[in-house]
């Protein structure tokens, strides 16, 4: 692998034999224009984070297999290469951009396309080398997350002998010389259940237990963290309706001391939000007796009376 690259002034050959300079990020106009679209979003890492999580909750399944952890060893290589191919969808989403064949996409009406990794290099197509990517790394023994524009020339890839579609990586002198970062590396966003220790692995995915109990397990040991519906799916994967047995779960956990808040209802939403939880939509959050107090605490419980 090239641990060099070639600088400012070289000469580049694209995919079609023509040839053409190299030259800095700061020389070139489409990239400044397209970098600008993209710094008008002031939460970058927010919405890269996002999407990143949703594309690696949508590779595994959890509703169908139970798996909440990409590093586990449940999850094979192919799954995680995955997880690149499925990021320019969410991602493309998150930043309300069009989906294109061929590039990926449009900002500011300039060509770029997206390529991610969790591994340590990007595979370039052909037809996105001498283009603009926005490269998109997953670095999942760290929990860390990466972003960067760049103008992947040929020159500054490697690779591409003997591979059919002759893909290459992107040099790593070139990366560091000639990308430009999105934003600083940034802690992944977590699903929840990574929380657990392996005591509350175990009690949560008893498969000897009853999912009412497995989700009490649950609240009653992660207090105060927000679970996202897709979390209730990973515990209760494979049975029918689990989120009804999360319902049914909310007089046990008040037995154990904590009031069950989901963001369905509105006047539960809105005492989360007083005590500073933000529910996504069909959220959960345990919250102790003494902070939960609320003069609506019968309201709740009528709701629960009412079978909802």
């Amino acid at each position: 692998m090239k641990t060099s690259a070639p600088g400012h002034g070289d000469i580049c050959t694209n995919v079609h034999g023509d040839t053409h300079a190299l030259t800095t990020p700061g020389a070139d106009p489409e990239l400044r224009t397209v970098l600008s679209a993209l710094r008008l979003h002031h939460n970058l890492p927010l919405l890269f984070g996002g999407a990143i999580q949703s594309a690696v909750d949508y590779v595994l399944d959890g509703a169908r297999t139970g798996r909440f952890d990409l590093s586990s060893p449940l999850v094979d290589s192919d799954e995680r290469r995955t997880v690149g191919t499925k990021l320019q969808y969410h991602l493309l989403d998150a930043l309300g951009l069009p989906k294109l064949r061929s590039p990926d996409t449009l900002i500011s009406g300039i060509p770029v396309d997206i390529k991610g990794t969790v591994g340590d290099n990007w595979s370039i197509p052909r037809e996105a080398q001498c283009e603009l990517c926005i490269l998109v790394k997953i670095d999942v023994q760290r929990d860390r997350h990466s972003a960067w524009l760049m103008r992947t020339h040929r020159a500054w890839l490697h690779g591409g002998q003997g591979n059919r579609d002759q893909k290459r990586g992107v040099i790593a002198a070139a990366l560091q010389r000639h990308a430009i970062a999105l934003y600083p590396e940034t802690a992944m966003s977590r699903n929840p259940l990574r929380l657990l220790d392996d005591d509350g692995i175990a009690a949560v995915f008893n498969p000897n237990a009853g999912l009412v109990l497995r989700l009490t397990e649950l609240f009653t040991r992660l207090p105060e963290v927000v679970f996202p519906r897709h979390s209730i799916e990973t515990v209760g994967f494979q049975l029918h309706d689990p989120l009804r047995r999360a319902r049914q779960a909310k007089e046990r956990v008040r037995e154990a001391g904590f009031d069950l808040l989901v963001e369905t209802w509105v006047h539960e939403r809105e005492r989360a939000e007083s005590l500073g939880f933000e529910l996504p939509k069909d959220g959960w959050v345990a919250v102790p007796h003494d902070k939960s107090a609320s003069t609506d605490g019968s309201a709740s419980m009528n709701a629960w009376e009412q079978g909802w």
